[in-house]
This record gives C-alpha cells, structure tokens and sequence, in this order.
C-alpha cells in the first residue's frame, strides 16, 4: 500500500533532498501535491518524474508563466493553496514541510488538517508560532516529526522516554567556517567565505547563521518548544565533524547520542517510516573510525557572541518574532555586500535590547496576523535604524 505525501517547497534545499529520498522508494509512495515559490522548471521536472496531478507556485508572475508553458501538461497549478489543498480528498500519510523562513508558517498550519503526520524542517514556524501549531495538531490529531538532524536526533532517542529522567540535551554544532578563526580577524569578512561550510551542503542563509552560531540558537529555541523542556535542559557543545547531531544525558546514568553522515536524506527517510517497517538508505557498512578522536568543544561568546541571546528568557512572546525577522534582514544585507560581517553581531545585540522591542517581550501573538504585523513593523524600524546608523556606527564595508 502506497503512502501519500504533501511536499511544501520542493525546489529548496530540503526538499531536493526530500526528493531524492523518494526516487529510491517510488513503489512506497504517492505524492499529491508539490509546491515552489519561483523555481517552475524544477517543480514541472519533479511532477513529470513523480506523477504528481497538483502543483502550487507561490509567485503570481511564476504561476501564470507555469499555466502558459505546460498548458498542454496534465498536471493541475494553483496559486491559492486553499484551492490546492482542497483538492486533497482525504488525509495524507505525511507532509513535508520544507519551505525555509517565516514563509513557512502559514502553510504549516493550513497542512495540519491534511496530513496524518507532518515532517517539518521549517524552524522559524515552530520558534514564532508554536502556540499555534501545537493547538491544531492536537485539534487534527496529528503528528510532528522535526526532521532538522538535531531536533530528529532527539526525538529519535528521547520518544518512549519518561522526560522527567533527561538531565542534559546536547546540541552539537561544527563551529562552521570560522571555527579556528578569532572574530577580531574577520570584521570584514566576504560572504564567499562565510558560505564555506566545512561539511554540510545549504543555503546561502543558513550557512551564514552557522557561521555566526545563529542557527544553532535558533534550534535550541525551537527543541525547547517541541520536547517542551527548560532552557536549563540543553547546551551547545561544538563537534567539527559533524557525524554525532545530538547527545542526551539521563539521569540514570545513560547518555544516548545518534549518528549519521551530514546528509538531510537520512532523517527525511526514517520520519517517513515507522521504525518496525523494512527499508534502506545504504548498504555501506558503519566505518567505526569516525568516532575516533571526537573533540567536542564548549563554545565561546567572545567568537561567538551572539549566544548572548540564550540569556534572555522572554520565549513564547514577540521576542522570537523580532529576534529572527532582524537576522534575516541583517544577512540578506550581509549577502548583498551592504553591511559587514560583525555587522551581524553588533547591531542585532544593540537591537534587542531596545525598549522599542523590549515592551514586547511580554506579549504573545494571538494569531498569523500579529506575527505579520510584527515582522512588518520590526523591518520598519530596522531599515530606519540602518539608514540613520550605519555609517556613523562604521557598518558598511
């Protein structure tokens, strides 16, 4: 019996690996819907190959430049994902949510009801909009599986365990690019370098937050949410190799870790199954070398510093909504060569500590709209504070 899936943003990163996945596994599943913001090619490409009867593009121009090309194609577009998703008879074994941003959120939500289990790898819809989530997949009655490495490594290990047993989670991190590199040493860093991610293949974004340990602080945020446990429970060690993706500690005793090689296509395969079925992502054997030599190290915020933001205990407020609208907007400036490297650090620490943002900090969104507003009204404020500052506080390069 085949399996049917939702893939929410084919085209990117995850969702080519995603792809991937399902080209060795055809005969086990059936995707019914796909979904690009821009990347038409592509996403014809994928339904062609998949058979897949329901596209969705998100950009309006894209969309009608689809419609026009492959008119003569059997294959159903929509610009409206209500429509899409109406299309969906019954509910699918999974979707794959592998839109990257805040982008994300709206369609992790609208899924919900269409899906039995949800694959999700967009961390900024379970860090600003939890609350949400977590209300209607408890209304749909379905399930979460996070697919990041980190999150689908803790899940893995911690499922049929009694929580209150979890002494320490350990999210590891490779220290990115600039690992051996004090941060005094590259103020001015090019973005070309700062992409260089020592072992994993990404996007332009989230290899920029490895470098500047963003993204692991965005995962801690999110891993607080999902497992629901304290901040005390978790800490951040850097493993440079990047193979073992997270390390519980029990109080009994036992300390669990998993393994796998720097590949999304691992963690994608195993939440599409459940764990007494039979499948294969290779037949190498396990090298047992690589766990020789494992150095794990406790990062610094003098390198680091923007670990200084873990300090803060404002979670379940506006405070995440600001936190990531702002580095989204300081990297995209960083990639376009408007602002420094350090930029990234200094002006998001300043800008956080605003009272123009602090008196939100204890308040939540009630909805989609009051995330929207406050992404809107933070890059507002941002782009005025950039305009009037950046060269008097020596931002630019």
């Amino acid at each position: 019996m085949t399996k049917d899936l939702i893939i929410l943003g084919s085209t990117g990163s995850i969702g080519k690996s995603t792809i991937k996945v399902l080209k060795n596994n055809k005969k086990k599943f059936k995707i019914r819907l796909l979904s690009t913001n821009s990347n038409i090619n592509a996403i014809y490409k994928q339904a062609v190959e998949f058979k897949v009867d329901h596209v969705l593009i998100n950009d309006v121009n894209k969309y009608q430049k689809f419609k026009k090309k492959f008119k003569k194609k059997k294959i159903n577009v929509y610009f409206n994902i209500d429509e899409a998703l109406n299309k969906i008879k019954k509910k699918v074994f999974c979707s794959i949510n592998a839109i990257s941003g805040l982008e994300g959120l709206e369609p992790t939500i609208k899924i919900i009801r269409y899906s039995k289990n949800i694959s999700l790898a967009n961390k900024e819809s379970i860090i600003c909009g939890w609350h949400l989530i977590k209300k209607d997949l408890k209304k749909y009655k379905t399930n979460l599986i996070p697919i990041d490495s980190e999150h689908f490594s803790i899940w893995s290990i911690i499922k049929n365990e009694n929580k209150k047993n979890i002494k320490k989670i350990y999210l590891t991190a490779s220290g990115g690019p600039f690992l051996k590199t004090k941060l005094s040493k590259i103020h001015n860093i090019k973005p070309k370098f700062a992409l260089n991610h020592p072992n994993w293949s990404m996007g332009k974004k989230i290899s920029i937050d490895s470098a500047t340990m963003m993204n692991k602080i965005f995962e801690v945020i999110e891993a607080i949410k999902i497992f629901n446990l304290d901040y005390n429970n978790f800490e951040i060690l850097i493993h440079p190799k990047s193979y073992i993706h997270a390390i519980v500690h029990f109080k009994t005793g036992l300390t669990k870790f998993i393994a796998h090689d720097t590949t999304m296509q691992i963690p994608i395969l195993n939440s599409l199954h459940k764990s007494n079925e039979t499948f294969i992502f290779n037949n190498k054997n396990f090298n047992f070398k690589i766990l020789n030599g494992k150095n794990f190290i406790k990062p610094d915020e003098l390198n680091f510093p923007l670990l200084k933001i873990l300090k803060n205990k404002y979670l379940n407020s506006y405070f995440e909504t600001i936190l990531i609208t702002i580095n989204d907007e300081l990297v995209k400036r960083y990639l376009d060569n408007k602002i420094s490297y350090i930029s990234i650090h200094k002006i998001l620490l300043k800008l956080i500590k605003m009272p123009y943002f602090t008196k939100y900090f204890h308040t939540s969104p009630n909805n989609i709209n009051d995330i929207k507003f406050m992404v809107n009204k933070t890059l507002n404020y941002l782009n005025k504070y950039l305009k009037y500052n950046v060269n008097k506080l020596n931002y630019k390069i």
